[in-house]
């Protein structure tokens, strides 16, 4: 068998190959597409399975190279020690360690979702750039209207009827602004009418739809929270617990305990930001709906911590749609976890 490491960058992958006692085959850089991949495979010694780093471009390269592999794996960028703390450190020196880990078994290998998996995350992903998108832009908007001193309602502002009488019938509004607010208002049109077309295509996917289907059962949540559910996490299974679970959402503190004292540090860095403010989002909102959540959510105020309460109310959602999504049946009110699953 052989071994292969690869560093992988935008325009270059470097690579090491290496026998199972960590003699170098070859070593070299082949060009980041899929014409010099292809030259490149057909030079392969066989068997080979590889390893490579989770970077922006790991996707297509792993897509493209994973039916010629063994076995492909992708590792864990942040627990690469190996190469964070090496004294000599370039492309090839990293593929060589790359390719010693994948040899001794030492590889921290991550999750790679599958393809199709993947495409629809991606497609989320950019709906919810755009929702970002239209919220600056609605901001700029209204901070155009306050530098210049014009009244406005607030809260009607971006309603289409108000927006275009207070273009026609506001004395105080400048010339020169109209055109500015004219584009502010294309921009965030033309990034709902896109947004909603695309939330739709994914709701409507029959990949999909049932699983979406169950997790909209359970009250507080809605068609974005249970679609980012599904495609953040992919494959339920892959989760031992609920702790698991709860971390990978990023609603638990870090730690660092040594000789009996327990430190806890702030929110965890470690996470799938995506699904993590999608659920803090949607643990604010969440309490008007759900009885047992709002009993939760005040209980937690009651004892001054209103941010504490917003991350008790998001892990019971993750309780919530874990259960869900492992059973699958619909959410059923009143029945507790078991307690291998509420660990």
């Amino acid at each position: 068998m052989y071994y292969i490491g690869l560093d992988v960058h935008k325009k270059t992958i470097s690579y090491a190959i290496k026998l199972a006692d960590g003699t170098v085959h070859r070593e070299g850089v082949v060009d980041a597409t899929r014409a010099a991949l292809d030259d490149w495979i057909k030079n392969l010694p066989q068997p080979w399975t590889g390893a490579m780093e989770a970077t922006l471009f790991t996707g297509w390269i792993y897509d493209h190279l994973r039916p010629h592999a063994g076995s492909l794996k992708v590792a864990h960028p942040l627990m690469l020690r190996a190469i964070a703390a090496s004294k000599k450190k370039n492309d090839r020196v990293d593929a060589g360690k790359i390719a010693d880990l994948l040899r001794a078994n030492l590889l921290p290998e991550c999750y790679m979702a599958p393809t199709a998996l993947r495409e629809r995350r991606r497609t989320l992903r950019y709906r919810n750039l755009l929702v970002r998108q239209s919220v600056q832009m609605k901001n700029k908007m209204a901070g155009l209207l306050m530098e210049t001193g014009v009244t406005y309602n607030k809260q009607k502002l971006h309603q289409k009827r108000y927006f275009a009488q207070l273009l026609r019938g506001s004395a105080e509004l400048p010339a020169a602004l109209k055109p500015l607010l004219k584009i502010g208002r294309e921009t965030v049109e033309r990034a709902a009418t896109t947004e909603k077309a695309l939330l739709r295509a994914l709701q409507r996917d029959r990949a999909l739809a049932e699983r979406v289907e169950r997790l909209t059962t359970i009250p507080g949540i809605g068609p974005v929270t249970a679609l980012s559910w599904a495609l953040e996490i992919g494959e339920v299974s892959r989760f031992a617990s609920l702790k698991h679970a709860v971390s990978y959402c990023g609603l638990c503190s870090g730690e660092n305990s040594s000789a009996g004292v327990q430190k806890r540090s702030p929110i965890s860095k470690q996470r799938n930001k995506h699904l993590q403010t999608v659920l803090i989002e949607a643990a604010k909102l969440a309490p008007r709906w759900n009885p047992d959540l709002a009993l939760l959510h005040d209980k937690e105020v009651a004892r001054g911590h209103r941010n504490r309460a917003t991350l008790a109310v998001a892990r019971k959602l993750v309780a919530y749609l874990l259960a869900v999504d492992r059973r699958e049946k619909p959410f059923q009110g009143g029945k507790k976890l078991a307690p291998d699953k509420a660990a």
